[in-house]
């Protein structure tokens, strides 16, 4: 910034195209500004960066005896205030919620009738044509969201957690992420092998057999496949061999719209229904989760998109999933201990590094650069406190097990968060070509 240049100014709502801005006034929405940004807008109209951690705890790392709750409580709090961290993140305690900070819920819609699961390689979605499964979709909402309809400090609902959406590898994002093995069997071809107690399984013959005269011999040949009985395609499935022609890829793809618009439709009405102030968040994709599936995660099924890109190209990752629809995206958990920030020296980077400070420096570039993403509205850090197995400095928490702060991590993580909304204002005072 040049000394005789004023700062960019924070967005007040004014700023915001009104066509753009979704949820009910006095709660969380979410809009965009006229210079292009998304942001959260809070209950008191001021735009709001979501800088969170995940499954926030008032006991921090031991979950065992020690200050009483209400001490508890009131030193986690003062913790988060410490990093510079407004909201919490899915899986955070209860007894941390309506009590001045922002965060954000999760329902688990897939769990909701468990025997309506479909599951294999790549693949982990409820069936959403089973009528079973939307009665309990609503029933959930109603107690899941309906307790919590009035709540100023919530922003939304997650719908669920990294579902399997089984699509083709090629429709991944840049590093694949988010999409099944090669070769390995994808929706469609796993719903036409379900057990007939599956309504997906009849859902998915009728689909596909009405686009091809309803003859089997037909769709074979459109698919250039050997099947003489759908028994034979529930073998291939079961050996994990995927159909790959373009004859079947195109059915895959049409299939995959109307599962996921289902889906998303479905999920959003149960929470609107017994909840019509809170944004509606998407399901938190492990990365891009396939073309078709982008296609249908948009407004108004989905207020937000929500996304755990992982590894080191935050930026990017947002970039895929935005540039399906144009939606504002929250990146459900970014951290800096995995191997994309702790492998070996790249020729770029400064000599006589530790792994520590390489892990750091990385991660200060990742988030710095993703912050001025401007339809990024927010993110998590992965979790609260380490796990048994972590290892510090490369454990995922800001606590260790005995309660200990993670300094290597939150000293960071503060001066970022700190300047995490100056640096997306500086970004649109001067955009990059």
């Amino acid at each position: 910034m040049q000394p005789s240049e004023a700062p960019a100014a924070h967005p007040a709502l004014p700023d915001f195209k009104p066509e753009t801005i979704r949820g009910a006034a006095g709660y969380f929405r979410v809009g965009q500004t006229r210079a292009g940004e998304w942001w959260f807008i809070d209950p008191r109209d001021e735009a709001f960066f979501s800088c969170g951690v995940n499954a926030v705890t008032h006991n921090g790392g031991t979950r065992a005896e020690g200050a009483e709750p209400a001490d508890a409580v009131a030193t986690a709090r003062v913790r988060l205030n410490a990093w510079r961290i407004n909201s919490l993140g899915v899986g955070s305690g209860a007894d941390l919620c309506d009590r001045g900070t922002a965060d954000i819920a999760l329902v688990e819609f897939a769990k909701v009738a468990p025997e309506t699961l479909i599951k294999g390689p790549g693949a982990r979605v409820p069936d959403v044509f089973a009528p079973r499964w939307i009665e309990a979709c609503d029933r959930a909402a109603a107690e899941r969201c309906g307790a919590r309809a009035l709540s100023r400090d919530l922003i939304g609902y997650c719908t669920d957690d990294e579902l399997g959406w089984a699509q083709p590898s090629h429709e991944g994002d840049a590093d694949g992420i988010g999409a099944i093995r090669a070769g390995w069997p994808t929706l469609l071809q796993i719903c036409l092998s379900l057990e007939p107690s599956f309504p997906a399984y009849h859902a998915a013959w009728e689909f596909t057999l009405a686009a091809h005269g309803g003859e089997l011999a037909n769709l074979a040949r459109a698919w250039g496949a050997d099947l003489p009985n759908k028994q034979t395609l529930r073998q291939l499935t079961m050996a994990e061999q995927g159909l790959v022609s373009a004859g079947y890829l195109r059915d895959q793809e049409r299939f995959a719209r109307e599962f996921a618009r289902r889906y998303f439709a479905v999920t959003a009405a149960a929470i609107r229904r017994h909840d019509p102030h809170h944004l509606v968040l998407g399901c938190r994709f492990a990365g891009g989760p396939g073309a078709a599936i982008l296609a249908e995660c948009a407004w108004p099924g989905v207020d937000v998109l929500s996304v755990n890109p992982g590894g080191e190209s935050l930026w990017a990752g947002v970039e895929v999933v935005h540039g399906a629809q144009g939606m504002p995206v929250l990146v459900g958990e970014f951290g800096w201990t995995g191997e994309a920030f702790t492998g070996a020296a790249r020729a770029d980077e400064p000599r006589g590094q530790t792994t520590v400070e390489r892990m750091l420096a990385r991660g200060r570039a990742a988030l710095e650069r993703g912050f001025t993403h401007p339809a990024l509205v927010g993110y998590a850090w992965p979790q609260w406190a380490d796990r048994s197995g972590d290892r510090p400095p490369f454990g995922g928490g800001l606590l260790h097990v005995d309660d200990r702060e993670a300094r290597e991590h939150t000293e960071l993580l503060a001066d970022l968060n700190t300047r995490a909304t100056a640096l997306r204002l500086e970004a649109n005072l001067h955009p990059k070509p």
